[in-house]
């Protein structure tokens, strides 16, 4: 069969292989960033879909926009404008499938091949797969507790005249939980002005915050258009609809809409409807304070399980919010192994390596605290924990 030259580069997502072999309900898995299903708030979506069905029935089941349904749009512009520190109206916003599209097609409006992404390192692996459809290369930029390194960003603009875009999560990042600070972010727009180099800033997990204070958007130190915002309805209302954005420069986003409507037309008519619908009718803000109270509670149980388990030797982080702890063990150790072992005690996590586009620091792997419950989150860390005192002697 004659594939295109892009398929050999492509290969599956780790992640979602690996959720494959551990559907057996007696796997106690920390390996996805799901959210947990206990907190969907079904019997509202029940009244939402009844009510959409029965007064707008014909208009949620027809084609629309490309753009998006405006009131869901519009409460987003205002949301971002309240919480992030930013300046949109609905005309900002392109409603996609999740933000796992927005990043796919900022690859098709972006990226040339061998043209040089930018990322933390490490950085979310789904993200590295879909840039990687487009061929370009990837340039990690180091990454500490305050976020990336600025110095070593610029460097790295400098010496590769083909940087095109740089990718970040600066909130609860995916995988490691970090969060960047005030001072970090002023310096990536600021980069970005400078060199006229594109930013997308992605925020899944920025309303999910435990403790401290909201910060704001990278986009919010923006005055020339170059940051673009993704975002997403996944984390903090329901996966299932598959409904996330990007948000930006109105010129760059007419580029989205024109391969947007090469790839799919349109979002789901009837989901943007009921989403906008739920957000009429009931208190997001309510909602989003469980999801928050819960997984602080996961997360303050998994790091104490940690504490008390894990050898010495494996540090970890203890993140402000999201879903994620990162894990870093010596140098020697390679938890591919260390998985494999878990597996058969019927536990799972992901390995680190996958999250390094270039490869190498396989001593590292991720631990998602918000989709087991309390109970399952202590025995199965505990299991881990045990494992690795056999590795790390």
């Amino acid at each position: 069969m004659k594939y295109s030259q892009r398929m050999s580069g492509l290969k599956a997502s780790e992640i979602r292989e690996l959720l494959k072999l551990i559907e057996k309900p007696e796997i106690i898995s920390f390996a996805g960033g799901l959210p947990a299903p206990e907190l969907f708030p079904v019997n509202e979506i029940k009244e939402v879909s009844r009510l959409i069905l029965e007064t707008e029935g014909e208009k949620a089941l027809q084609y629309s926009t490309t753009e998006g349904y405006k009131p869901l749009r519009e409460w987003i512009a205002l949301r971002m404008n309240k919480r992030l520190g930013t300046f949109f109206d609905c005309d900002n916003i392109l409603i996609t499938h999740g933000s796992q599209q927005a990043i796919d097609l900022s690859g098709k409006v972006f990226i040339d091949k061998n043209d040089v992404v930018l990322c933390e390192s490490p950085t979310y692996l789904a993200a590295i797969n879909a840039f990687k459809a487009y061929e370009c290369e990837f340039c990690e930029v180091p990454t500490d507790s305050e976020g990336m390194i600025i110095s070593k960003l610029e460097e790295t603009i400098k010496s590769h005249r083909r940087s095109k875009l740089v990718y970040v999560i600066p909130d609860f990042q995916n995988p490691t939980g970090r969060t960047w600070n005030l001072e970090c972010r002023k310096l990536l727009a600021e980069l970005s002005m400078k060199y006229e180099i594109i930013v997308l800033e992605d925020n899944p997990y920025g309303e999910l915050r435990f403790e401290g204070e909201f910060l704001p958007s990278i986009k919010s130190f923006d005055n020339q258009g170059t940051v673009l915002c993704i975002g997403t309805f996944s984390k903090i209302f329901c996966p299932g609809y598959r409904i996330g954005w990007i948000a930006g420069d109105k010129e760059i986003i007419k580029k989205y809409v024109l391969v947007k409507q090469g790839t799919d037309l349109q979002c789901n008519t009837i989901a943007q409807m009921e989403i906008s619908k739920f957000l009429e009718l009931y208190d997001i803000d309510c909602h989003i304070e469980k999801i928050r109270v819960t997984y602080k509670n996961r997360r303050d149980i998994a790091i104490k399980t940690m504490e008390n388990i894990f050898p010495k030797e494996a540090l970890f982080t203890i993140p402000q919010g999201g879903l994620f702890s990162w894990v870093e063990l010596p140098e020697n150790i390679d938890t591919r192994e260390v998985l494999k072992e878990c597996l058969k005690k019927n536990v799972a996590f992901v390995p680190g390596g996958s999250f390094y586009p270039n490869g190498k620091h396989e001593n590292t792997f991720r631990i998602n605290f918000s989709y087991m419950q309390e109970s399952k989150i202590i025995e199965g860390i505990t299991r881990i924990g045990n494992i690795l005192k056999e590795f790390i002697k």
